[in-house]
């Protein structure tokens, strides 16, 4: 049990901004196995976004909550996944072979590809989240969070790191993950959307798991096609996408709520 809660706080250290100490010295093995624990990250990402909500839903404009929800979120993981899906779009918008694309994806400055895709990632959360009632705001966020993650594992399982530098800061989790590590992990994952499609009884709502399985899909033969498998940014992008890809899903499968 002592090795799994050090396993949740490596976790918690590498993908976001909170301050965690943990006992053991690092080891990238350990962020490897830790990986399992992603969707758990979202739990925690998606408590903060909540108490946004829980401070400020009744006495702010929607707009503004809804907001705050993403700027909370934003600030809890220091961009780490918008970082990778603007670099995604710079890589795979401006080049044309497997090396230029790692390139620009290895760039620290943000292209106009980058930079329009997450000005329209950010608004289509925005808008899905502010089009939502407060406690339906609320529940997809609880689905959201934790899914997505999940399905950004999902590529770690199935496809191959293509990075050889060393000091990829996604080298650690490289090696790839277990059957136990996914079991773990869909648990995590899947079980806060499951909850939330049973207390809304709207089980349309059941109709996110196919359209996130085509998102994933696509996602995955285009990575797949341009560089032969996944990098860290890869899987950054493949998280912001899955995320608004739920938020849309809540905004027009939960439509009678409004």
């Amino acid at each position: 049990m002592r090795k799994q809660w050090q396993l949740i706080l490596t976790a918690l250290m590498f993908y976001t901004r909170l301050p965690v100490t943990v006992s053991e010295p690092y080891d990238p093995e350990s962020l490897n196995k830790a990986t399992r624990y992603l969707p758990l990250v979202g739990w925690i990402t998606g408590g903060f976004m909540l108490l946004v909500v829980w401070a400020l839903g009744d006495i702010a404009p929607k707009t503004l909550t809804a907001l705050l929800c993403i700027c909370v979120s934003v600030w809890v993981t220091g961009a780490f996944h918008e970082d990778g899906f603007a670099d995604m779009c710079d890589g795979f918008g401006g080049g044309w072979t497997k090396e230029r694309i790692l390139e620009i994806m290895k760039d620290s400055r943000i292209g106009t590809y980058g930079m329009l895709g997450l000005l329209l990632l950010i608004a289509t959360k925005l808008v899905s989240l502010m089009c939502l009632p407060l406690h339906v705001l609320m529940m997809a966020i609880i689905a959201a969070q934790p899914l997505s993650r999940f399905t950004a594992i999902t590529i770690i399982y199935t496809q191959q790191y293509v990075r050889e530098d060393e000091l990829s800061k996604a080298k650690p989790i490289a090696k790839g993950i277990t059957g136990a590590d996914m079991v773990i992990a869909s648990f995590f994952g899947i079980t806060p959307f499951l909850a939330v499609t049973f207390l809304l009884h709207n089980y349309s709502l059941l109709l996110t798991i196919p359209a996130l399985v085509l998102v994933r899909m696509y996602m995955a033969r285009l990575m797949l096609k341009w560089i032969g498998g996944y990098t860290g940014d890869c899987l950054g992008a493949v998280q912001q996408v899955a995320e608004t890809v739920i938020y849309l899903c809540f905004c027009i499968l939960a439509w009678k709520y409004t």
